[in-house]
């Protein structure tokens, strides 16, 4: 049975949705957080599927043109076998979904439960934290997306697999790896958020695949508001992110993630 969710949770959920899917800050943590500081049950499959739409939408519309290049260029290449820079950055990023689509089908529900601990979560949204602050001062900040390479793609790949841990965070941990191989931040933003593309979607079916299997009414009015509200959110935090992301640093978003840590330590220890 769904939850029936007042206007009141539609609203800070989607924005939570909106607003930690591409910050570096964890959404797991958040998530896991507002219930206990407001009594609220689980939102419910039908939300989960309609916030993911939301993000979704938001990034596919913000990268719509390079979408368009990537598709158009990496179809060409397929017969012409002359790739260019958008067909090899759209290998890149089907290259790199794969580490995590692997690793999550080896884990079951039964170590999901354990890793969403709370105390589990803190700990991964403090040393996460640590180690992007960290990427930020060494990282040499001199490449773009478009020099990846390979083993480039797979230290990437491999590092978003960890998100599969709560509290990590999947734009944290990606920028994170993409900092320390010499990535420039805001080329490291838009290659996350390019990978964030299959990644929700995957997400989004399989929310989508338990909800066509599960039973009772639809709360329509939860599901238009938190589609409209993540979407509108997502598209300006991606906005913003990237226009000043290479001015203020990951330092904000690593402190943070210290202050998150330590409050979750200290409603659940």
């Amino acid at each position: 049975m769904e939850p029936t969710l007042d206007w009141i949770q539609i609203t800070v959920l989607a924005l939570i949705q909106g607003l930690t899917e591409f910050l570096p800050i964890s959404s797991s943590g958040h998530l896991v957080l507002t219930p206990q500081l407001f009594g609220w049950q689980d939102q419910g499959l039908a939300f989960d599927v309609a916030v993911h739409v939301g993000t979704l939408a938001a990034v596919v519309l913000y990268f719509r043109k390079d979408i368009w290049l990537m598709s158009r260029d990496w179809t060409v290449s397929i017969f012409t076998r002359q790739p260019t820079s958008n067909s090899r950055l759209a290998w890149w990023v089907i290259f790199a979904t794969i580490p995590a689509v692997i690793f999550g089908l080896f884990i079951n529900n039964n170590i999901d439960e354990f890793l969403r601990d709370p105390l589990i979560i803190a700990a991964a949204t403090i040393g996460f934290g640590a180690l992007l602050w960290w990427s930020d001062i060494k990282g040499e900040k001199v490449r773009d997306e478009y020099s990846l390479s390979f083993k480039d793609i797979m230290i990437i790949g491999f590092a978003q697999a960890l998100a599969l841990i709560p509290g990590t965070s999947r734009s944290g941990i990606t920028i994170t790896a993409a900092l320390m191989i010499g990535i420039t931040p805001q080329a490291a933003a838009r290659f996350s958020f390019l990978l964030s593309i299959p990644t929700i979607l995957g997400a989004g079916l399989l929310k989508l695949k338990d909800l066509l299997e599960s039973t009772g009414p639809v709360q329509w009015d939860a599901i238009i508001g938190g589609t409209v509200i993540s979407f509108v959110s997502a598209y300006i935090v991606i906005t913003l992110f990237l226009k000043w992301i290479n001015k203020i640093g990951m330092a904000p978003f690593a402190i943070y993630r210290f202050a998150l840590g330590a409050l979750l330590i200290y409603l659940f220890i």
